[in-house]
């Protein structure tokens, strides 16, 4: 799959490109955008901490306007992929009932290459609000030439299968967005394949760090642009390390073995 739409205008494939490593046309997103919703999350009790210098070895950041404000360096010269979405917490039954949060308008004060919403789809009482409102913020996004991250989100009681998968990666592109984000399953080659643009998975709960580094080479190897991690870095024993790993993987096209070796190594260095 190319990594964007020949059909882009400059500025638009411009901060697209930006997130994507040029030798590789692969990409690494660091998400520490959890609070938004689950507020104080272990590993980013110190969000300056823990993004500097976690994001130097990824190629894009993501995050609320907030932690922006105040935890990233003016002097950071890795693209921006802004959360605009919020609407509930996670004590909601739903857990997210999401709509437009930040208009565009602050997204390119803050000089955003992305901007970022949550989809619910199959959810009983959030899908049309967010399948609504996305489609609004795109509407916002595209007249700006700023690309959409759709993030397919799970819901409580829902199958995070291929057939499940597939079926919400698949709206969200329709409804307009430029790159999904969604979550790595069996049989994931179906939710690439039926994609209408180009996917990175997301990290989900922390697990072992081979075992994070596995499903990246599985979502890899099955047609995925690139990861999307959060908790899985900044939770990891030494998150810089991780993030290097990860590079390692993504960029260098790694094998699991040699990844996992290299964490290890730089986290016996300190």
């Amino acid at each position: 799959m190319k990594p964007h739409d020949p059909h882009m205008d400059w500025g638009m494939k411009n901060r697209y490109l930006s997130v994507f490593n040029k030798k590789s046309g692969r990409t690494i997103f660091y998400a520490v955008d959890h609070g938004y919703f689950m507020g104080p999350t272990t590993g980013l009790d110190d969000m300056e901490k823990a993004i500097h210098p976690v994001v130097d070895y990824a190629d894009a950041l993501m995050l609320t306007r907030g932690a922006l404000r105040s935890a990233v360096d003016p002097w950071l010269r890795k693209p921006i992929s802004l959360r605009i979405s919020s609407g509930t917490s996670i004590l909601n039954e739903d857990l997210l009932h999401e709509g437009l949060a930040v208009e565009i308008e602050e997204a390119v004060r803050l000089n955003a290459a992305f901007v970022a919403f949550s989809v619910m789809v199959g959810t009983p009482t959030s899908e049309r609000d967010t399948i609504l409102e996305f489609s609004r913020a795109v509407d916002q996004a595209e007249r700006y030439g700023i690309p959409m991250l759709g993030v397919v989100a799970v819901g409580r009681g829902l199958n995070r299968d291929a057939r499940y998968l597939s079926l919400a990666t698949r709206m969200v592109g329709e409804l307009g967005a430029r790159l999904v984000k969604t979550y790595y399953c069996e049989g994931f080659e179906r939710v690439v394949d039926t994609s209408l643009v180009p996917v990175v998975i997301a990290g989900g709960k922390k697990m072992p760090e081979k075992a994070a580094l596995q499903m990246a080479r599985n979502a890899l190897d099955a047609g995925a642009i690139g990861v999307d991690m959060g908790r899985n870095v900044f939770q990891a024993e030494n998150p810089v390390a991780m993030m290097q790993a990860l590079a390692k993987l993504v960029h260098e096209d790694g094998t699991v073995e040699d990844a996992y070796a290299y964490y290890e190594e730089l986290k016996a260095k300190g």
